[in-house]
């Protein structure tokens, strides 16, 4: 709190808002800088393990099937039956033909199936699982 005299000698009492103002600001930037990265690895899938390599994933899209069956293209959540149109739409974005299918332990064969199939029927040229080494 600061106190001043004014001219008249009066003593005038009021906060200066303008370091907390500072504060709030440089706060709200952190927080907008660091929500993304934290976003970013929020599709948590346990991987079967295997002792073959792995295709590197920059050059390939991302599919991801979780546990209960939801399926994401990179991050984007997709329906399995707007799939195939959701990745011909990458397909003719990117240029890239590659999936890596990172399917979790316990997601449903039939689900993975699914998703295999439109990746196929949508113009797949490679098709890649993700492992877990051992």
């Amino acid at each position: 709190m600061g106190w001043k005299l004014k001219d008249e000698g009066k003593i005038i009492s009021e906060i200066n808002i303008i370091p907390l103002t500072d504060v709030m600001l440089v706060l709200l930037v952190i927080f907008m800088i660091t929500t993304p990265l934290i976003m970013m690895g929020s599709l948590k899938v346990k991987l079967p393990r295997a002792s073959s390599p792995s295709v590197e994933p920059a050059k390939t899209i991302t599919l991801t099937v979780t546990e209960e069956g939801t399926v994401f293209l990179d991050d984007k959540r997709v329906a399995v039956v707007d799939l195939e149109e959701a990745l011909k739409e990458e397909f003719e974005e990117r240029g890239l033909r590659t999936i890596l299918l990172k399917g979790d332990r316990a997601a449903k064969h039939g689900v993975v199936v699914e998703v295999l199939d439109s990746a196929k029927k949508a113009g797949a040229n490679r098709l890649a699982i993700a492992i877990e080494p051992e």
